[in-house]
């Protein structure tokens, strides 16, 4: 087994991980997050894409080969 973590991965899968992050964290918690951003007037978009990578760096990526 080859362990990776989130920054070893080559750049089409890191956007294509990193969209699929931003759907689950919008899923998990857009509510949170926009009533978050409207009280303290901040970007929803930056906060979503930063709980994106915040949930990618928590993964450990398995591979077997």
């Amino acid at each position: 087994m080859i362990y990776l973590n989130f920054s070893d991965l080559n750049g089409e899968a890191q956007e294509r991980l990193l969209e699929s992050s931003k759907k689950d964290v919008e899923h998990k918690f857009g509510d949170d997050i926009r009533n978050y951003a409207k009280e303290h007037c901040t970007n929803f978009e930056v906060m979503i894409e930063e709980e994106a990578l915040r949930n990618l760096y928590s993964y450990t990526y398995v591979f077997n080969i």
